[in-house]
């Protein structure tokens, strides 16, 4: 869809990255690595002492949780090959994992990789909140691992503090180990995120996932992390040797930085987000969308119906013709019930606010 919008010259609202780059300060900093040789040969198969230190120091001031740099942290490339290595490294063939659906679309993939069988708990309008007690239901003999998403990516739903002490109980009774995508983490409007390593009892089961792209704007540099115990760690880190080995050497330097910016950044990051939100939230619903208003990350999910279509697909294949606007079919993250997602289309308000106004001046036809 990238690739249509610039063919067309459409505004891109569909592949969520920023429009402006992250703090100039971190990109200076990374040019300086890169002309002082700092990380352009392998660094170390773990990540960097100095990014490793920040992710540890990063988890103590945001959430209290203590970790070890040098066995319980691994800097990886970008929070989606943790989660990658993660899956690759905790299951075993014939295990089942229980995922919210819809799913971020590399968590289907990575269950086949190992040879897993995924289990869906669909998450469904208006507020996809996740039902527990169907969660607890679809455990078996077989369930291995919970992969979970929050802020979850498409729908902009977080977990409460009430749901995620409810899954940690879940977990626990049932002796699972839990993955948990956190890469929008700093992403949330008023509803802040609770990581489950912080619940009684998660702390030995669950690998967490950060992603410096989501949190400062870099999303090319593909640095992630993933924080457990010695134990899974170490697993997670012999499957990333076989994935990418190392990456991102002089990157990780300039991350190491990043994750010391004064809270002033982070709670700006949210506002700034929060109020392009609000601008797409009153314009899609002014225009005729169904609009299902996140609490987190930097994507937006509407309902066409109210427009009078019912298949999100061809609407959005059409859209950058009738509308000069690219956004993406919800449906295509739904692998095990797409019906849900039919008449739903996502779009990605991590732009400039005057690109945000063209875009919804340009879809204003489709409500004339």
């Amino acid at each position: 869809m990238s690739a249509r919008a610039a063919a067309t010259g459409s505004v891109n609202l569909g592949q969520g990255f920023p429009d402006v780059d992250g703090p100039s300060a971190i990109a200076e900093r990374a040019a300086a690595a890169v002309l002082a040789g700092q990380g352009n040969q392998y660094p170390p198969a773990t990540g960097i002492p100095e990014l490793r230190q920040a992710v540890a120091r990063h988890q103590q001031r945001f959430y209290g949780l203590d970790y070890d740099p040098d066995t319980e942290v691994l800097i990886t490339a970008g929070a989606t090959e943790a989660i990658a290595a993660a899956l690759l490294a905790l299951l075993e063939p014939g295990d089942e994992v229980i995922a919210f659906e819809p799913y971020y679309d590399s968590y289907v993939a990575n269950i086949a990789m190992a040879g897993a069988t995924r289990v869906p708990l669909t998450l469904r309008a208006p507020g996809f909140r996740p039902d527990l007690a169907e969660l607890e239901s679809k455990i078996t003999g077989k369930t291995r691992l919970l992969l979970l998403n929050s802020p979850h990516n498409p729908t902009g739903m977080v977990l409460t503090r009430a749901e995620t002490e409810a899954i940690a109980r879940i977990a626990v009774d049932h002796d699972l180990l839990v993955v948990t995508d956190e890469a929008y983490e700093h992403l949330t409007f008023g509803r802040p995120h609770v990581p489950l390593a912080t619940i009684e009892g998660m702390r030995g089961r669950v690998v967490s996932v950060g992603s410096a792209g989501k949190t400062f704007s870099f999303t090319g540099w593909k640095v992630g992390w993933a924080t457990g115990t010695p134990d899974l760690i170490s697993a997670v880190r012999t499957t990333k040797q076989f994935l990418t080995f190392v990456s991102s050497g002089p990157f990780q330097y300039a991350v190491a930085e990043a994750l010391a910016l004064p809270d002033a950044y982070y709670t700006d990051l949210a506002a700034d987000l929060r109020a392009k939100r609000d601008l797409m939230s009153a314009g899609l619903r002014e225009i005729g969308f169904g609009v299902y208003q996140p609490d987190g990350t930097y994507f937006i999910t509407t309902d066409i119906s109210p427009l009078g279509e019912q298949d999100a697909m061809e609407f959005c294949l059409a859209l950058p013709d009738r509308a000069g606007v690219v956004a993406i079919p919800s449906a295509v993250f739904y692998d095990d019930h797409p019906a849900d997602g039919r008449t739903m289309v996502r779009f990605a308000f991590c732009k400039r606010q005057e690109v945000l106004k063209e875009a919804l001046s340009r879809l204003s036809v489709l409500g004339s």
